[in-house]
């Protein structure tokens, strides 16, 4: 029997003052109140890994940073991904890259979808993490929630809330739904595929 599948919603900015806890509280929230899957927030405040200095790309050998290990580890634990992703300089946070740089094999053949904030609603900085996650052998989809400038300006200068932008909310549960759709389909092709492997 198939377990529920567990989603991680990733923060993918450190610095102080952040506002990538917003959208990752909110959208928790809203993921919670569902009972088909588990979701956790994964912090990469908690996973405080040094620029990639492995001797081997992971293609080849597994991590040897003992944070790296933990982290692996615990990504490998989820059968789908939630990225809260920040736009810095068109493109995604620099300790986010680095964190993928640590994985692997750990991410291949499950979905990722994407909560992106920036001028454009971070679109520009998720059109580069799609690319980065296919190398990984990941299936980035087509759904995801875009936070643009007048629901950050609104935020961060006008004291509203995500509740005020009700079609965040919309978007949101489309794309929980199409995640989880995919999410299933992977599990039980993953499961299928090591089960045929178990028995040659």
């Amino acid at each position: 029997m198939i377990q529920r599948p567990r989603i991680a919603i990733v923060i993918s900015t450190t610095r102080p003052g952040r506002f990538g806890d917003t959208p990752a509280e909110w959208l928790l929230g809203l993921a919670q109140a569902r009972d088909d899957a588990d979701f956790e927030l994964i912090d990469l405040r908690d996973y405080p890994m040094p620029f990639f200095n492995e001797e081997r790309a992971l293609v080849y050998a597994p991590a040897q940073n003992p944070v790296a290990v933990l982290f692996a580890e615990k990504m490998r634990n989820f059968d789908g991904f939630i990225f809260i992703t920040a736009e810095y300089n068109h493109s995604i946070t620099g300790v986010l890259k680095n964190a993928l740089d640590y994985l692997y094999t750990e991410m291949h053949r499950k979905p990722a979808t994407f909560v992106g904030y920036g001028g454009v609603g971070g679109s520009r900085a998720v059109e580069h993490l799609r690319h980065i996650l296919a190398e990984l052998q990941m299936a980035t989809l087509k759904y995801a929630v875009h936070i643009g400038a007048t629901e950050l300006i609104g935020m961060l200068r006008e004291g509203r809330t995500m509740a005020d932008f009700p079609h965040l909310a919309d978007a949101a549960f489309i794309m929980i739904d199409d995640l989880l759709w995919w999410t299933n389909a992977l599990k039980m092709a993953r499961a299928a595929k090591e089960d045929v492997e178990c028995r040659l």
